[in-house]
């Protein structure tokens, strides 16, 4: 079938991306699905700091590649082996599929799955193919999802059905944002009543840590980050305190529970230095391959500090996202504040520079036609 999508052309093209559209509109040809995948009709998509890395070239990935990996929509057609996956159903898509066969998949959401990563570096589905074609060019596929497009193919093992009641721009956030930044809190984090949970770095998963945090019994949650009006806005959603970096080392605060999900390498190591004694530090943010960190491992040793890596919030999609849901449906977890604007796809690489300027939160592409800023 002939497709709409937002195609990587080469990585590295220099910002303003408005001006040296590193992403183009492309119409396409997406095979119809195998055995074990799904057709979905794209409904909205998310525009995250990953996307930006690739673009950006901090994370490479072979091109030409059709963007997109934080999407939901409606399953239209199921692969034969398909059973339990009807066309009409909602999901949301997740950008690391689980095989749940290999040794990493035992690990409860510790380490991502192997095969999953293997696919998503290549730029193909679980099963190793691609169903993307632009004349006789073949077109990649973008962490299993490729979600900029107003139809894609992915593997079942890629999407968590949902119910109606869901709406399409809760369903997108949650597969990358709400799991990466919620799931680094309930997951890695797991504060207790009590304690204090600092927010380092607050984009869209940062705030959707902050918002998870909020969802937690008796804690206190602080909000770190260099923009003043990122800060203005936690405390609107309920942060007790908001600091920039400066002013958080300064004041003494500590937290039992600091999440980085700046992915800078100074925000590391603010981070670390904010960790109570005790504390755990969860890093979730993605830095340039070649950053490094300087910390003192005296004081992780003499403080009993730790430091937890966390993937994906350490999360297991299919389990994960139903307990993110109950808290959205009983008004402990507003994710619809973490959507800064709608956006159409034509948009896009104009919404990346919104991104590279840290304006945005999170920007949702609408395939309604009905995108505004």
């Amino acid at each position: 079938m002939k497709i709409t999508g937002a195609v990587l052309e080469d990585i590295g093209r220099p910002a303003p991306y408005q001006r040296s559209r590193p992403l183009s509109i492309s119409e396409l040809d997406l095979a119809a699905p195998g055995p074990q995948e799904v057709l979905v009709r794209v409904e909205a998509a998310g525009l995250c700091h990953s996307d930006l890395s690739v673009v950006d070239g901090n994370r490479v990935r072979p091109t030409p590649m059709l963007l997109g990996h934080e999407s939901a929509g409606i399953v239209e057609e199921v692969g034969s082996a398909v059973t339990d996956l009807a066309p009409g159903r909602r999901v949301t898509m997740t950008f690391l599929p689980r095989c749940g066969h290999c040794a990493a998949c035992a690990t409860g959401g510790l380490i991502p799955c192997q095969p999953g990563s293997v696919a998503n570096n290549a730029g193909t589905l679980l099963a190793g193919e691609v169903r993307l074609r632009r004349g006789d060019e073949k077109v990649l596929h973008h962490l299993g999802v490729s979600g900029f497009a107003t139809h894609t193919v992915v593997d079942r093992r890629s999407v968590v059905p949902v119910d109606a009641d869901i709406p399409p721009e809760v369903a997108a956030v949650l597969g990358c944002a709400v799991l990466t930044g919620g799931g680094a809190v309930v997951n890695a984090g797991k504060p207790r009543p009590g304690d204090t949970v600092v927010i380092v770095g607050l984009g869209g998963v940062g705030m959707a840590a902050l918002l998870t945090a909020l969802s937690e019994p008796e804690v206190t949650v602080i909000a770190v980050d260099s923009l003043r009006a990122k800060l203005d806005r936690a405390l609107e959603l309920g942060a007790q305190a908001a600091l920039t970096p400066a002013e958080a080392l300064e004041s003494g605060v500590r937290g039992a529970v600091v999440i980085e999900a700046a992915g800078n390498a100074r925000a590391f190591e603010s981070a670390v230095e904010l960790t109570a004694p005790g504390g755990r530090t969860v890093t979730v943010g993605l830095p340039s391959p070649d950053a490094r960190s300087a910390i003192s491992p005296l004081g992780l040793v003499a403080e009993g500090r730790s430091i937890i890596g966390s993937y994906l919030g350490s999360a297991v999609p299919a389990r994960d996202i139903p307990v993110f849901i109950e808290r959205w449906r009983t008004g402990r977890l507003p994710v619809e504040e973490l959507i800064s604007s709608r956006i159409r796809l034509e948009e896009i690489n104009e919404g990346l520079d919104e991104l590279a300027a840290g304006r945005a939160v999170r920007q949702v592409i609408t395939f309604d036609g009905g995108g505004t800023r």
